[in-house]
């Protein structure tokens, strides 16, 4: 059995995959926000059930350094860490300010390297480790109203992708879940664009991202197989995969879309091995694709 540091566990993927854990006999340290106040309950709730309880705020160097050694103590050791807090948002590009992206790169993409920076030493001097990345599919397309979210989950695959080759020396394996859209508290917490002094510019587009979104929760209404457990499910089997045979992109997905990512992820795979091996670094590539 492992053990596991899980971020943004105090909700939606991350609760799921805290509890999936758990139940699998793993040891899990569960972290996130306001442990004390509004995050308490579930903090709570995922104690009762065995989990370490951390207070970690990822966009806090201090608070990341000092979350993680907290929780190597609890557990005397870590073999795992799941990045899985993140931001989503809707609405035009445009009216999102500088500050908007500030805010979701500093928890979609900054506070996954916090994170890894904190943890990396004591994988390397180990020997051993596995770094699971939460994306989105949205991390390998660019679908509208979702513009910022798109950029910081493409730059989260790139982050991902980097630590997959120059940690493969060290046996630390890096990974992507990708999954699709699912009816989680994630959906319903998006961040509004700052800036809508453009709208008229825009005319009848204004209205679209609403009626995108609204439309596509009718389709996941429609669709019980689209349920958050199967993500859970899909990182407690990165985890129990043996260490360099664990897949570099794990696509989770009942809607369709899934089915037009995996064959983008293939090729992109030997697009990967073909320049690394033209270039003489074929053996970096350690984990397959």
């Amino acid at each position: 059995m492992s053990k596991i540091l899980i971020t943004g566990a105090n909700g939606g993927f991350g609760a799921l995959t805290v509890k999936t854990l758990l139940d699998q006999g793993h040891s899990v340290v569960a972290t996130m926000r306001n442990t004390e106040s509004k995050n308490k309950a579930v903090a709570d709730e995922l104690s009762a059930l065995g989990a370490k309880i951390v207070n970690i705020d990822v966009t806090n160097d201090e608070s990341v350094n000092s979350g993680m050694a907290k929780a190597i103590d609890l557990l005397d050791g870590l073999d795992v860490v799941v990045n899985n807090a993140g931001i989503g948002v809707l609405g035009i590009q445009e009216q999102f300010t500088i500050d908007d992206f500030k805010r979701l790169f500093d928890v979609n993409v900054f506070g996954v390297q916090r994170i890894n920076r904190a943890i990396l030493p004591h994988f390397r001097n180990q020997g051993s480790g596995l770094l699971v990345h939460v994306s989105s599919l949205l991390g390998r397309i660019a679908f509208p109203f979702y513009g910022p979210y798109n950029a910081s989950k493409w730059a989260l695959e790139a982050l991902a992708e980097n630590y997959r080759v120059e940690l493969s020396g060290f046996g630390v394996d890096s990974c992507i879940v990708e999954p699709g859209g699912y009816p989680t508290g994630f959906m319903t917490n998006l961040m509004q664009p700052s800036d809508l002094s453009q709208n008229e510019g825009y005319g009848e587009m204004v209205h679209a991202p609403k009626q995108a979104f609204e439309s596509f929760e009718g389709a996941l209404a429609g669709n019980p197989a689209q349920n958050p457990q199967n993500v859970a499910d899909a990182i407690a089997d990165l985890i129990r995969t043996p260490a360099g045979q664990r897949p570099m992109r794990t696509v989770v997905d009942n809607m369709g879309m899934g089915a037009h990512i995996e064959p983008y992820n293939n090729q992109l795979a030997q697009i990967h091995e073909g320049l690394y091996n033209a270039f003489g670094m074929g053996e970096m590539l350690r984990l397959k694709a």
